[in-house]
């Protein structure tokens, strides 16, 4: 739990239980069901485990999470009272892509990109069998590169690594217009008429790409005029806990 803040507002009460960093960000990736470990690792690349491990002790104490084992298995999912907090995780969610339209360098990762792309597949629209996607990121660095989706009308898996199966069509983007795509700032049609994003492969999967994928909720969101000077402070640096693996 973080620091009390006593004062017996019910808004204080709950941020001393979910100020802490990190603690929501568990709570966003939980909000969509059970999670296993190092799935919840994959959504927050940047938390070690052991910060991990204690957020999620944290969220069970409080009744917020609940931990589930079936033999050597582990999944955690939110409890009644956590799934409250959906809505406002959803509501945080849209006032930030509302009001804080700035995104530095740092804030872009293809690898959170890629795992939140393959939670987001419209297994509906995909082509029958497997069908596999090379993302191509020439301007980062060489291990954040190159990523693949393994993708069939039940499944999605993303690696990080050449997974061995012919790859369907290769995407070659730009990161910050390939985020910007996937939050709805920019439209896939834009993208590939600028070139900042390009697409390989044959015709009709060229043209079907866009479809293969929902947007991130958030990309609906109706933009308002944001200041000039975006909301916030730029991020803080990560504490040598949350540097340690």
């Amino acid at each position: 739990m973080g620091a009390s803040y006593y004062q017996f507002c019910p808004v204080a009460k709950t941020m001393e239980l979910l100020d802490e960093r990190w603690t929501l960000l568990v709570v966003r990736e939980l909000v969509g069901g059970d999670r296993h470990f190092n799935d919840l690792r994959r959504g927050l690349p940047r938390m070690s485990p052991t910060l991990l491990s204690k957020r999620l002790q944290h969220l069970v104490a409080a009744g917020i999470a609940e931990r589930r084992k079936s033999g050597v298995e582990v999944r955690y999912r939110l409890t009644p009272a956590g799934q409250e907090l959906a809505p406002i995780v959803a509501a945080l969610g849209e006032w930030g892509i509302r009001w804080i339209g700035h995104l530095g360098d740092q804030d872009l990762d293809p690898k959170i990109l890629l795992w939140d792309m393959h939670r987001r597949v419209d297994h509906d629209a995909l082509p029958s069998g497997r069908t596999v996607i090379q993302f191509e990121f020439p301007a980062v660095a060489a291990s954040l590169r190159n990523w693949w989706l393994v993708l069939t009308p039940t499944e999605a898996d993303v690696c990080d690594a050449d997974p061995g199966f012919d790859v369907a069509v290769h995407v070659t983007a730009d990161l910050r217009s390939m985020v910007e795509v996937w939050l709805g700032d920019l439209d896939w049609s834009d993208a590939l008429r600028s070139g900042a994003v390009t697409i390989q492969g044959p015709p009709d999967l060229r043209r079907d790409v866009p479809a293969w994928f929902k947007l991130i909720s958030f990309a609906a969101v109706p933009r308002l005029e944001r200041p000039a000077r975006p909301v916030g402070l730029p991020a803080a640096p990560l504490t040598p806990e949350e540097l340690s693996a």
